[in-house]
């Protein structure tokens, strides 16, 4: 793991290096980065996979307590990281967050080229169904974010209905689900990061506006929806696809929201069709 210093703090990343275009892959609320480990190991060697552990509740060290830790704010720090790195024709991936949509609605996108939005909150499902709520109304009592990570440590809670179980069809291995729910488990600055992004989500009329502003961005975008998704509307694929000029959906049948888990070897050949089919566009 690397580190960069960020107007919020200082953040985590992995970067498997090499001379391929530069895949950035996203992570949710409370998801870590190896949620994408198996995409990695396929895409890598092909492409640089450059991996920042953002600060949405499964970081390893809280952020300063003034930063800017809206949804707005997270957003950003994306546009900061790929400056800090200067990377540029880049590929943002992501899963679960909605966080690209926010950033190229804000107008910091120059250096993104293409985008692969899989089974994500859009429009206005920010935070995403029954288990976005009931995050958000754990953050706002006193102490609930310390309880709600602590039941996190047994089975029973992290495969319960509304929660993680509608985000996979499967159990995620122990030793990864401990590592994305032990830092909010531990570190009181975390869960204060944590609670200061379920406080800056906007309204359901400002979030709408900020996807309309979606339909500027030309480049390629691939919208990956799993079919049996729970939590994330399939009318939301649909729509996002025909949001962008150049937009086009696929589907990926058995699999809940996180396709990385669920179904890693076809999220990763849809990955690789769309980057080998749109590569001349981002030449």
């Amino acid at each position: 793991m690397a580190e960069i210093d960020l107007s919020a703090g200082t953040i985590e990343y992995t970067d498997t290096g090499g001379d391929g275009p530069v895949l950035v892959l996203i992570h949710g609320v409370m998801v870590g980065p190896s949620v994408w480990r198996r995409v990695v190991a396929e895409l890598s060697g092909e492409y640089r996979c450059v991996l920042p552990h953002l600060p949405l509740g499964s970081h390893p060290r809280p952020m300063r307590p003034d930063a800017d830790l809206s949804l707005a704010g997270h957003a950003a720090l994306i546009g900061e990281f790929l400056e800090k790195l200067d990377l540029r024709d880049v590929t943002l991936v992501q899963n679960d967050w909605g966080g690209a949509q926010v950033l190229v609605a804000h107008g910091g996108a120059e250096r993104v080229a293409r985008m692969v939005l899989v089974a994500c909150e859009a429009f206005d499902n920010y935070p995403p169904g029954l288990a976005g709520r009931v995050l958000t109304t754990v953050a706002a009592i006193p102490g609930g974010l310390a309880v709600f990570a602590q039941l996190l440590r047994f089975r029973a809670a992290r495969r319960a209905p509304g929660g993680w179980g509608w985000m996979t069809k499967r159990p995620v291995p122990d030793e990864v689900m401990d590592e994305w729910f032990r830092p909010a488990r531990e570190q009181a600055g975390v869960r204060r990061d944590l609670a200061t992004y379920g406080r800056g989500i906007p309204p359901r009329d400002v979030l709408l506006l900020w996807a309309e502003r979606n339909s500027a961005f030309l480049g390629p975008v691939l919208v990956v929806w799993a079919e049996e998704d729970r939590v994330m509307p399939a009318e939301h694929g649909r729509r996002l696809a025909a949001l962008y000029p150049q937009g086009r959906l696929v589907t990926i049948p058995d699999s809940y929201t996180l396709v990385p888990e669920d179904q890693p070897a076809a999220l990763t050949s849809a990955i690789r069709a769309f980057l080998s089919e749109t590569r001349a566009v981002v030449s």
